[in-house]
C-alpha cells in the first residue's frame, strides 16, 4: 500500500478510498513534516471533490470513527451537495434526505462539530430542492425531530433541531445558488417562518426550557431575521428577547437577536412596532445603570447597541412621529449617558466609542428637514448638542498622569484614535451649532484660567484646547470673534505636560490662516512655537505648527526670520528630530526664506546650509559604507526639502481673483535664483558623491530628488543647470542602462512612455532625429522586432502628442514585441 504522501503526489481515483482518506488524514493531523501534511491536504481535497466521495464519506461517519475523520466525511458530503448538485440524479433526493436525518438524530448526542457539519449538507440539500421538490422542507424538519423513535433524548434532538434551523438561513446567505434560485429560495424560506417562529416562542417561554436550548432558541432568532423576516412578525419574539436580557447566561445572544432584528433595512416600515421597542429599551436604563456601578462592561456594552441600533437605524422614523417626542427624547439621553458613560476609554469602558455614529446619524436627520420643521426640532435638540460636547470633552481628557503612564502602548493608541473620533464628531456638530459652539468653548476655556481660587487640572485645560483646535483645523475661523481672546489666553496657559503642550502647538498649527489675516498676534504665539522646538518629545506637533505657520504668514515673517532659522539650526546641529521631523523643518525654513529678499535669502542658505555641505565633502572622501550613506542621504534629502518650498516667484494663486485683497509680494529679484546659485556651488560635489555610489539606488534616488524638487520648484529659472543636469543624467543612465527591449521591469514601462510623451511634446523635432539614431542598429533594442515593426513604433510615438495613456499603451505593446510575449496569455495579465 502506498503511503499518502505518494498518493497525494500521484493522485489516482482508485486510490481514494476509505483506508487512504483515513491514513492521509492521520498525516494531516499528527505528521511532524510539513510538506507531508501539505501534500496530505492536497490529496485530501481531491478525494472530497471526487466521485468515490459518495462512497467513502458514510463510512467515515461510522460510529466506531474519531471526530476528526467524521467531521471530514461530513464535510465531503456538505461539498458534494453544495458543489455538486448538479451531478446527483433527481431519484437520489428521497434517499439523501433520509440518510442525512438519520445521521443527525445519530450525531445529535455526539461531536457538536460533526453534528453541525451534517446540519449545513442537509441545509444544502434544503436549498437546492425548494420551493419545487421539497415544499415545506422546514415544516419537515420540525415534525421529524418532534417524533419520538431513535433511542434519543428530547432536549438533544431539540438542539439538534435548532441547530439545522439555525444553519439554514446562514448556509443561504454564503451558498453559489444562481441569482433567480437566491429570490426564489428567499421567499420560500420566508414562507417557512410560520413553522419557524411558534416553535421558538414555545421553547422561549417554557419555564422547564434548559438555559442551552434558549440559547440555541436566540441564535436561531438572529440568523433568520437576516432573511429580512417582517419585524411585526417577529415582534413577539424580539419582546421574549427582551424578557431574557437579566438572565446573564442568555444575555449576548439575547443583544444579538435584538440588534440583527431592528437592524434590518425593511424593518422601519413598521412604526407601531417600532415605537413598542422604545419603551422596551427604556426599562433597560436601570440594568444599565447598575452594570456602570458594577462595573460591568459586558453588559453596558450590550445594552448600549441596543439602543444605539434603534436610534441609529431609525432616527427618521421616530422622529416623525411628533406625538411620541418625549420618548424618542428619553432615548437620546439614554443614548447621551452611554456616550458619557464614566470610566477611561478603552480602559474602564468601551462602550462610549459606540454610541459616536448616532450622533451624526441624530444631526444629518434634523438637517435634512424641510426648515419649518427642522426649526422645531433645533429647539429641541440643540441643547442635547451642546450637552454633548460637554460630554465628549470630558471623555478626551487625558487620565491622571500616574494612570497614564501604567496603559499599555496599545491602550494609549486605541486613546489617540478614539480622541481623533471625538475630534471628527466635534467638527460635524459645529455645522449644527455654528459659532456659538466657539464661544462656549472660550467662556469655559477663559473661567478656568482666569479663576485663580480653584487650582486647574492640566487635562480639563487640554481637552477645551483640542476642542478649538477640532474645529479650527478644518472650518474657517476667520470670521470668529472669540479667536483673538483665545491667542491671547494660550500664553496664559501653565505649560507642565507634555500632552497640553502638544495640544497648545496643534491649535496654534490649526490657526495658523487665521495668523496670517492678523499677523499682529504672532509675536504672542511664535515664542512658543520656537521654544517648543528644542523638546524632542514635542517634536511632530512643534514642527508642523512651524511648517504651517511658515506656509501661511510667511510675507509676515521677515522680522522673524533671523530667530526662526537660528533656532532651526540649533535643533538641526543637535540632531533633536528624527529624519521626517528634519524634512519638514527644512520645508518650513523654505517658505520662510522665500519672502526674503535675494541678498537675505542667500546669506541664511550659507549659513544654514554649509555645515551639511561640509559633512558631506568630508563623506565625499571616504570610502563608502552603510553608516555613511545614511548620512550622505539624510544630507541630500535636506537640501531636496529645502529646495521643494523654497520658491521665490511669489505667484499666489489667489492673485488672480479680483475680489481678494492684494497679495503681499516683493518685487522680481535680480540676478540668477538663490536656489541656482546655491546648486551650482553644490554640483561638483554632488557629482564626486554620485561617481562613487553611482551602483547604489538609494543613493541616485536621493541625488535625483534634489534636482526633480528644484525644476517644480524653479521651472523656468532652472535653465542654467539643465546642460550639466542632462549630463549628469547621462552619466546615471550609463552605468545601468534599462531600455524598452527586455533590460528592464516591465513595470518601469509608463516612466519610458513619460518620457518619451514628454520630449514629444517640447521637443518634437530632435525626437524624431534620436529615434530614428537609436533603433537604427539591427538587433536593437532586441533581435525579436523586425526594422517595419521598430519604424511602426516611432511613427505611433510621434503620432501621439496629447494622450499619455495611448502613449503608455503603445509603449506597452512594444515591449512585449521585443520580449517575445506579444499574445501571450502572461502578458494578457499585464
Amino acid at each position: 500500500m502506498e503511503t499518502p504522501a505518494r498518493i497525494a503526489a500521484t493522485p489516482d481515483a482508485l486510490d481514494f478510498t476509505v483506508e487512504n482518506v483515513e491514513k492521509a488524514l492521520h498525516q494531516l493531523y499528527y505528521d511532524p513534516n510539513i510538506e507531508n501534511k501539505n501534500l496530505a491536504q492536497k490529496w485530501l481535497m481531491q478525494a472530497q471533490v471526487s466521485p468515490q466521495a459518495w462512497q467513502f464519506c458514510w463510512a467515515l461517519l461510522s460510529p466506531d470513527k474519531v471526530p476528526e475523520i467524521q467531521y471530514f466525511g461530513a464535510s465531503a458530503l456538505h461539498t458534494k451537495i453544495s458543489r455538486y448538485w448538479s451531478d446527483i440524479p433527481t431519484d437520489q433526493y428521497e434517499s439523501l434526505k433520509s440518510q442525512l436525518f438519520s445521521q443527525i438524530a445519530c450525531f445529535s448526542s455526539g461531536s457538536k462539530m460533526v453534528l453541525t457539519r451534517l446540519c449545513v449538507a442537509l441545509a444544502s440539500l434544503a436549498l437546492n430542492t425548494m420551493p419545487e421538490a421539497w415544499p415545506g422542507a422546514v415544516a419537515e424538519m420540525v415534525r421529524v425531530f418532534q417524533e419520538e423513535g431513535g433511542g434519543v433524548d428530547g432536549r438533544a434532538r431539540c438542539l439538534a433541531l435548532l441547530e439545522l434551523l439555525t444553519v439554514l438561513p446562514e448556509e443561504f446567505q454564503t451558498s453559489r445558488l444562481p441569482q433567480y434560485r437566491k429570490g426564489q429560495v428567499r421567499g420560500a424560506l420566508g414562507r417557512e417562518w410560520g413553522s419557524v417562529c411558534p416553535l421558538l416562542q414555545q421553547l422561549l417561554r417554557r419555564t422547564d426550557s434548559p438555559g442551552a436550548v434558549k440559547a440555541r432558541v436566540l441564535r436561531c432568532l438572529s440568523s433568520w431575521v437576516l432573511l429580512d423576516v417582517p419585524l411585526s412578525e417577529s415582534e413577539g419574539l424580539v419582546h421574549d428577547c427582551f424578557s431574557a436580557l437579566p438572565d446573564p447566561e442568555l444575555f449576548d445572544t439575547a443583544v444579538e437577536a435584538i440588534v440583527n432584528a431592528i437592524s434590518q433595512p425593511d424593518s422601519q416600515r413598521y412604526v407601531n412596532t417600532l415605537l413598542k421597542l422604545v419603551p422596551q429599551v427604556l426599562a433597560l436604563q436601570e440594568q444599565l445603570r447598575e452594570a456602570v456601578q458594577n462595573g460591568d462592561m459586558e453588559t453596558c456594552h450590550g445594552i448600549c447597541r441596543i439602543a444605539v441600533t434603534l436610534g441609529e437605524n431609525h432616527s427618521r422614523t421616530l422622529l416623525e412621529q411628533v406625538d411620541h417626542w418625549q420618548s424618542f427624547l428619553a432615548l437620546v439621553n439614554m443614548i447621551m449617558f452611554c456616550t458619557g458613560i464614566p470610566g477611561h476609554y478603552p480602559v474602564n469602558e468601551t462602550t462610549s466609542s459606540l454610541t459616536l455614529t448616532f450622533w451624526y446619524t441624530l444631526q444629518d436627520e434634523i438637517m435634512s428637514f424641510e426648515s419649518d420643521k427642522q426649526a422645531v426640532y433645533l429647539q429641541v435638540y440643540r441643547p442635547v448638542y451642546f450637552q454633548l460636547v460637554d460630554v465628549l470633552l470630558h471623555k478626551a481628557q487625558f487620565p491622571s498622569d500616574q494612570e497614564y503612564a501604567s496603559w499599555s502602548s496599545d491602550e494609549k493608541e486605541q486613546f489617540r484614535i478614539y480622541r481623533v473620533d471625538i475630534s471628527d464628531t466635534l467638527m460635524y456638530v459645529y455645522e449644527m451649532l455654528g459659532a456659538e459652539l466657539l464661544s462656549n468653548l472660550y467662556d469655559k476655556l477663559g473661567r478656568l484660567l482666569t479663576n485663580a481660587e480653584q487650582p486647574t487640572s492640566w487635562q480639563h485645560t487640554e481637552a477645551l484646547l483640542y476642542g478649538f483646535q477640532s474645529i479650527a483645523e478644518t472650518i474657517d475661523v476667520n470670521y470668529s470673534d472669540v479667536i483673538p481672546g483665545l491667542i491671547g489666553l494660550i500664553p496664559r496657559i501653565n505649560i507642565n505636560n507634555v500632552q497640553l503642550a502638544d495640544t497648545v502647538m496643534f491649535t496654534i498649527g490649526a490657526l495658523a490662516e487665521w495668523l496670517a489675516d492678523h499677523p499682529v498676534m504672532l509675536s504672542s504665539v511664535l515664542p512658543l512655537v520656537l521654544q517648543a522646538l528644542g523638546n524632542p518629545d514635542l517634536s511632530v506637533s512643534s514642527v508642523s505648527t512651524l511648517k504651517k505657520i511658515c506656509r501661511e504668514c510667511k510675507y509676515d515673517l521677515p522680522p522673524y526670520a533671523t530667530n526662526i532659522v537660528a533656532v532651526s539650526q540649533e535643533v538641526l546641529i543637535k540632531q533633536i528630530h528624527k529624519t521626517s521631523q528634519c524634512m519638514w523643518l527644512m520645508q518650513a525654513l523654505g517658505f520662510l526664506l522665500s519672502a526674503l529678499p535675494v541678498e537675505d535669502i542667500l546669506r541664511n542658505l550659507h549659513s544654514l546650509i554649509t555645515p551639511y555641505i561640509q559633512q558631506l565633502e568630508k563623506l565625499a572622501d571616504e570610502t563608502p559604507n552603510p553608516s555613511n550613506k545614511l548620512a550622505i542621504i539624510h544630507i541630500l534629502g535636506l537640501l531636496s526639502n529645502l529646495f521643494t518650498t523654497l520658491d521665490i516667484s511669489k505667484q499666489d494663486d489667489e492673485s488672480a481673483d479680483s475680489s481678494a485683497p492684494p497679495v503681499k509680494t516683493a518685487p522680481p529679484p535680480p540676478g540668477p535664483n538663490p536656489v541656482v546659485v546655491v546648486l551650482q556651488q553644490v554640483f561638483a560635489l554632488i557629482q564626486t558623491v554620485l561617481s562613487k555610489w553611482l551602483n547604489d539606488s538609494q543613493v541616485v534616488e536621493a541625488v535625483c530628488a534634489i534636482f526633480e524638487k528644484s525644476v517644480k520648484t524653479l521651472l523656468h529659472d532652472f535653465a542654467p543647470m539643465v546642460s550639466q543636469l542632462s549630463e549628469m543624467l547621462g552619466q546615471m543612465y550609463g552605468t545601468i542602462p534599462q531600455g524598452i527591449g527586455g533590460g528592464a521591469s516591465r513595470s518601469l514601462m509608463d516612466q519610458f512612455a513619460e518620457v518619451l510623451f514628454c520630449l514629444n511634446k517640447h521637443c518634437f523635432s530632435l525626437l524624431t532625429v534620436w529615434l530614428k539614431e537609436a533603433l537604427q542598429p539591427p538587433g536593437f533594442p532586441s533581435s525579436r522586432v523586425t526594422a517595419e515593426q521598430k519604424d511602426n513604433f516611432s511613427q505611433q510615438i510621434l503620432r501621439e502628442r496629447v494622450n499619455k495613456r495611448r502613449v503608455k499603451d503603445i509603449v506597452k505593446e512594444f515591449t512585449l514585441l521585443c520580449r517575445g510575449l506579444h499574445g501571450t496569455e502572461y502578458a494578457a495579465e499585464y
